[in-house]
């Protein structure tokens, strides 16, 4: 004890009552009233303690603020002493985002630390919620500035120490709290701040519905409020491992959804904000406006992104902006209108720049979520209202001016599909773009409205003059709500993606987006219109002569080829002009043997025109270009189909598969689908199992395919599985498909098709005990 009171004895002086550690211990157990924070040790104890431990005088602050916040009590002193209190903590917390955000320790911080220590995040918390456990009816008034500097306070200790977050997100009911505190735009920013922080470790996703009086909360908000609750609202929408989707087994996922079967927390967070009225409508206003263009635009765009580097996040620039138009809220009525906005004298002093990337961090956070939505269950619905608010035709007239107004140099990384990717605000602008385009046109008859009139008019052309039917979506497209000018948004993006590096991350996204236009039903004019712009002998390029090196980059070419060619013998005449010497086709199947994980997809594309073009001999272009094609000769050759068959056996087993491999099962079906048809199933089946004798592993080969065959039942043969995405992509029935692995998992031994018949019984069900799941 002498040691932390230094000279003096803790059992003389006349005051021992009031000084002595023992005794206020000892009288706190008497009367049932225990420590419960660090501030109830002896005044003097801190005091002499705080000497050695550099403590700043924080536990006694502490007190002070304790002392001075009780009910009824004069706050304006509480604010007095906080605001002492904040200046220690406030340079810590700068050196922390300044310095790249390194994890929070208490020997860095040790301002912070002490003030959590000695129950100073729980003091505030007490603080900010008092006006609500009052009893009384006329509930007590908190100055704004108080609860800024509450908020501020807690915010730094967050973003400081470790573990305050987490103790603030395990409190229920200060997390919904908060949310009330949003109604004051005074305090807005500041409760968003932390709001954000918190829920972005909180262990059990919230649940929107809790939040009292959501609607009411949501439409009280004006468009910048409203764009920063969405980086709110991403947290609540998104499933937990969403970024890591490709990642995760189809087994463990498969064991997941049985275990929830149930609609996640995410999925009733997102039927909650459609019910919203007005939600949909203003997040498509706030996608779709225009930056004020005010004169004297400045080269200011590079020193800000240098800044986001250790910006905490956008609600930081929103404080700058705040600063900048607090004077005309003052002396006019306040509006969240664009151009009012655009008049304040104060706005117009902040670099033009600074101006269009503040409007870029709203866009961010507001494409995030509708696309979120636009993946969730309730996709329909959304499509229809986002149609109906002219989403598309509005993005389309931001194309030039703003999402794609200057090239924005992006490195060989495919950035991040969430919310979160640390990149700078233009690069996350344009990948959220790409990945709303790409999920708005997957597989949906509103893709037809990123063309224009001109252009809608050019695929019915496309398909009169090939005399046959217009696709049913395209006629029934409302041309009220297509693109508007000269072009529509799919034809700029082509013009972009040609322009962009070989190794460009970009390249992934956009060609991810203009595939998803391909998608579904594969529709002759769709394709035809793509390939009188060139984007055939654009990817071929790519692929062939640019020395690109991105496996990302390469495989998303490699699908959107495939859905540009598939059934097209226009496009294999054209891809046959281009790959004209055999240099050139040794390099393009290069690429394509060195991961058919990334290639599968155009090899099942290149198989299946194969097929459909040998029984179309009648017609003599098909025929010419049958002969001619170097791809299509060289997939003619038995030996190269059952080799490409072998390997994509081979690369996988059912504890790998993955969303992102399981092409590969379906692709190596395709294959034996085909040969079961022309009645040569049985041929292959046997030249499997050569294959593993020669290789000297009997058995391996098909007992993995077998497994993987009874995974595929309980995959695609689930009641909530969508299988029209197998048949619309291979144009062979999924009944097909479901008889054919039924054939080849049959337990038949004397059956030619059964996969049984071609495995020796010294090695059958090699990796039977491999399928426990």
């Amino acid at each position: 004890m002498a040691t932390l009171l230094g000279s003096e004895s803790p059992w003389t002086g006349g005051k021992r009552s009031s000084r002595n550690i023992i005794a206020k211990i000892t009288h706190s157990q008497i009367a049932g009233q225990g420590f419960s924070r660090g501030t109830q040790l002896p005044e003097a104890l801190l005091q002499e303690r705080d000497k050695r431990a550099k403590w700043h005088g924080i536990p006694e602050l502490l007190q002070k603020l304790h002392e001075s916040s009780h009910p009824n009590s004069d706050l304006s002193h509480t604010h007095s002493v906080l605001k002492e209190l904040s200046s220690l903590l406030s340079m810590e917390a700068m050196s922390f985002v300044t310095e790249d955000r390194k994890s929070a320790q208490e020997s860095t911080f040790p301002n912070t630390y002490t003030f959590d220590l000695f129950g100073g995040v729980d003091l505030l918390v007490e603080i900010l919620m008092r006006p609500t456990l009052t009893m009384q009816k006329k509930k007590p008034q908190m100055n704004d500035d108080l609860v800024k500097d509450c908020l501020s306070v807690l915010y730094n200790c967050c973003i400081c120490t470790e573990g305050v977050t987490k103790s603030l997100a395990a409190r229920d009911d200060f997390v919904l709290f908060l949310f009330t505190l949003m109604t004051n735009k005074k305090t807005f920013l500041q409760t968003a701040t932390l709001i954000e922080d918190i829920l972005g470790v909180k262990k059990d996703m919230i649940q929107l519905e809790g939040i009292p009086n959501l609607s009411g909360l949501v439409q009280s908000f004006d468009q910048q409020q409203l764009a920063n609750f969405c980086r709110i609202l991403s947290v609540t929408i998104s499933e937990p491992d969403v970024r890591n989707d490709d990642k995760h087994t189809l087994l463990a996922k498969n064991a997941q959804q049985k275990r929830n079967a149930s609609p996640s927390r995410a999925e009733v967070n997102q039927v909650t904000l459609l019910n919203i009225p007005g939600f949909i409508e203003r997040l498509c206003k706030l996608a779709t406006r225009k930056v004020s263009e005010a004169t004297g635009a400045s080269n200011f765009l590079q020193e800000l992104e240098d800044w986001y580097t250790w910006l905490d996040n956008a609600l930081v620039l929103d404080a700058l902006m705040q600063m900048a138009t607090e004077e005309a809220e003052h002396s006019s009525t306040e509006s969240s209108d664009e151009s009012s906005m655009a008049t304040s004298p104060l706005r117009h002093r902040l670099p033009q720049s600074m101006k269009i990337v503040h409007e870029i961090m709203y866009k961010v956070e507001v494409l995030y979520v509708l696309c979120v939505l636009l993946m969730g269950r309730q996709r329909n619905q959304v499509h229809k209202m986002l149609a109906e608010f002219r989403l598309i035709p509005g993005l389309n007239n931001l194309f030039d001016k703003l999402i794609w107004r200057k090239y924005t140099s992006s490195d060989h990384v495919v950035h991040g599909q969430n919310e979160n990717c640390d990149c700078s605000p233009e690069i996350s602008f344009k990948i959220q773009f790409l990945r709303l385009l790409q999920s708005f046109s997957d597989h949906h008859e509103n893709k037809y409205l990123l063309l224009n009139s001109q252009e809608l008019n050019e695929l019915s052309a496309i398909s009169l003059k090939a005399n046959i039917p217009e696709v049913e979506a395209l006629v029934n497209t409302d041309r009220s709500l297509v693109c508007d000018g000269k072009k529509g948004l799919l034809t700029r993006l082509l013009a972009v993606m040609k322009r962009e590096p070989p190794d460009s991350s970009f390249r992934f996204w956009q060609a991810r987006a203009v595939e998803s236009f391909l998608r579904g039903a594969t529709s002759y004019a769709d394709q035809m219109f793509l390939l009188k712009r060139g984007l055939l002998e654009h990817i071929l390029f790519c692929i062939i002569d640019s020395g690109c090196k991105s496996r990302d980059v390469l495989q998303s070419y490699f699908d959107l080829l495939g859905e540009l060619m598939k059934f097209n013998i226009d496009a294999f005449k054209r891809f046959n002009k281009y790959v004209s010497t055999d240099d050139k086709f040794q390099i393009f199947m290069t690429q394509i043997n060195s991961s058919l994980v990334d290639s599968n997809m155009l090899v099942r594309c290149i198989v299946l025109s194969l097929d459909r073009f040998e029984s179309q001999t009648e017609d003599v272009k098909v025929v010419e270009v049958l002969s001619e094609c170097c791809l299509l000769s060289y997939m003619a050759r038995v030996e190269n189909r059952l080799s490409f068959l072998f390997r994509l056996v081979n690369v996988i087993n059912v504890q790998t598969l993955t969303q992102e491999n399981v092409s590969c099962l379906n692709t190596s079906l395709v294959v034996l689908m085909l040969a079961r048809r022309r009645g040569k199933l049985p041929f292959y089946l046997n030249t499997l199992r050569e294959k593993e004798y020669a290789e000297k592993y009997p058995g391996c080969l098909l007992n993995n395919f077998h497994n993987l065959l009874r995974f595929w039942q309980r995959h695609y043969l689930n009641k909530d599985k969508d299988s029209t995405c197998l048949e619309n992509s291979s144009c062979i029935p999924f009944d097909y498909w479901k008889e054919t692995v039924s054939v080849l998992l049959g337990s038949d031994r004397t059956s030619l098709c059964a996969i049984a018949s071609y495995i020796d019984e010294p090695f059958m069900d090699l990796d039977r005990d491999l399928l426990e799941y």
